[in-house]
């Protein structure tokens, strides 16, 4: 039997919404009407339990950040010290902590790190009263300083991994088991929607597949009728559409927009670093060698949900007054020169979303009031490109409709295949990689 402790482990990972959809059966089976029932099985029965291959080929789970526990470990041995019970070889505070209480053991400030400048010599190494060899004190001010080169490659991945999360889900992924648990058709609309947000993209030249299908559409449809229990506030991290906003007060509006400003100023700085280090053709936005298109395309990911939920907010907060004096517009994603040359050899054109980017400043310069730009920029900018700017997502929340519930296809390196051994096969040989 599924437990809703189980349901709730699902947002952190990347389940398949079949998988997700089965667990919910399981734990609503009871208080679903038939036609309920009958739309959520078009995914539960096909999860894996159900399936003829009974597994997948796509990893399950996101990334996750290598900690520093094989260092920490040989300086506990070497430094003959204790270790301390739940240390914290994989946060980055356990990390600092620990070399904040071992440095000092050799006169070592943290973060100093030339090893002609930095160490002690023998003179100073007595005054210090380290009665230890020039060798052994080497080895020990060399494993602290890997240990600090960790600790910042940890950081940096740790990063690059939330950016990801966030691209995909928004902030489903920090809510708390309490607010996730209180009510349990909000958890399992969260669930769900969080492990469809959460699909890979297809190597397609048309639209991606919208996250919102049918069987949300009738789990949030019972958080509506059930409104008084339901956790809005909750929901609100993975869905800030203006129906869940309207139930929050002004002070949660007010703490979530915070919340999402703050994400948006650390994206900002993110981006212009991967801009300076990447040399982007702005004009198609194809992707070059030697650009790190993932890294970039998941900050970007991220970056526009981000911008897409402060937006939400300031229309339902009525400040979108804001827009006139400044109005950051999107990040577009770098993309496969062959998509788009199959783009164009099927009548389409450069993306007219990529046209406006080309025309306005860049949104991190104008986050940053580096640059100037306002709605009504955006607006003329979206015009000559040929899109509207509202309904674009450009200068208001972006809408969405509903789409159909179609089964999670095995995808190697975005292209579908039918069998995952199959896929699994041809992902270990690098087929679609690009790099046969």
């Amino acid at each position: 039997m599924n437990t809703i402790e189980q349901l709730y482990q699902t947002l952190d990972q990347r389940r398949r919404p079949e998988d997700v959809a089965e667990m919910i059966v399981e734990l609503m089976r009871n208080h679903l009407a038939i036609h309920e029932l009958a739309t959520l099985s078009k995914a539960a029965n096909r999860s894996l339990k159900n399936s003829v291959y009974g597994y997948t080929s796509m990893l399950e789970t996101f990334g996750k950040a290598v900690g520093a526990e094989k260092q920490i470990k040989k300086a506990i041995e070497i430094f003959k010290i204790n270790e301390k019970e739940n240390s914290g070889y994989h946060s980055v505070e356990g990390i600092e902590t620990f070399l904040k209480e071992v440095s000092p053991l050799i006169h070592k400030e943290v973060g100093e790190n030339n090893f002609k400048s930095d160490r002690l010599n023998k003179d100073l190494r007595k005054l210090a009263g380290l009665d230890i060899s020039k060798r052994n004190y080497n080895k020990k001010w060399r494993l602290l300083k890997r240990i600090e080169i960790r600790l910042q490659k940890f950081i940096h991945e740790s990063k690059k991994i939330e950016l990801q999360k966030i691209a995909k889900h928004g902030l489903s992924h920090t809510i708390s088991f309490e607010n996730f648990s209180k009510d349990l058709n909000t958890a399992c609309f969260i669930a769900y929607f969080n492990a469809r947000s959460n699909l890979r993209s297809t190597f397609t030249n048309q639209s991606q597949e919208r996250p919102f299908d049918e069987i949300c559409e009738m789990l949030f449809n019972r958080c509506v009728k059930n409104s008084n229990e339901a956790h809005w506030e909750a929901i609100s991290y993975i869905y800030s559409d203006a129906k869940v906003l309207d139930q929050l007060n002004d002070e949660q509006k007010g703490k979530l927009l915070g919340k999402w400003t703050k994400i948006l100023e650390e994206i900002s700085d993110y981006l212009e670093e991967l801009w300076n280090e990447n040399d982007i053709y702005r004009k198609t936005m194809a992707v070059k060698k030697g650009n790190d298109s993932t890294t970039w395309n998941n900050t970007a990911g991220a970056w526009n949900k981000a911008r897409d939920n402060w937006m939400n907010l300031i229309y339902a907060l009525g400040l979108d007054s804001i827009l006139d004096d400044i109005c950051f517009g999107k990040v577009m994603r770098l993309m496969a020169a062959d998509v788009i040359a199959w783009h164009l050899s099927t009548g389409g054109k450069i993306d007219p979303n990529t046209e406006v980017w080309n025309l306005v400043p860049l949104p991190w310069e104008v986050f940053q009031e580096k640059a100037f730009c306002n709605k009504e920029m955006i607006i003329n900018a979206c015009k000559d490109a040929g899109i509207d700017p509202e309904k674009s997502g450009w200068i208001a929340p972006r809408t969405h409709g509903v789409s159909e519930f179609k089964p999670t296809p095995e995808l190697v390196h975005g292209v579908t295949v039918s069998n995952p051994f199959l896929a699994k096969v041809l992902r270990q040989n690098k087929y679609f990689s690009g790099k046969l």
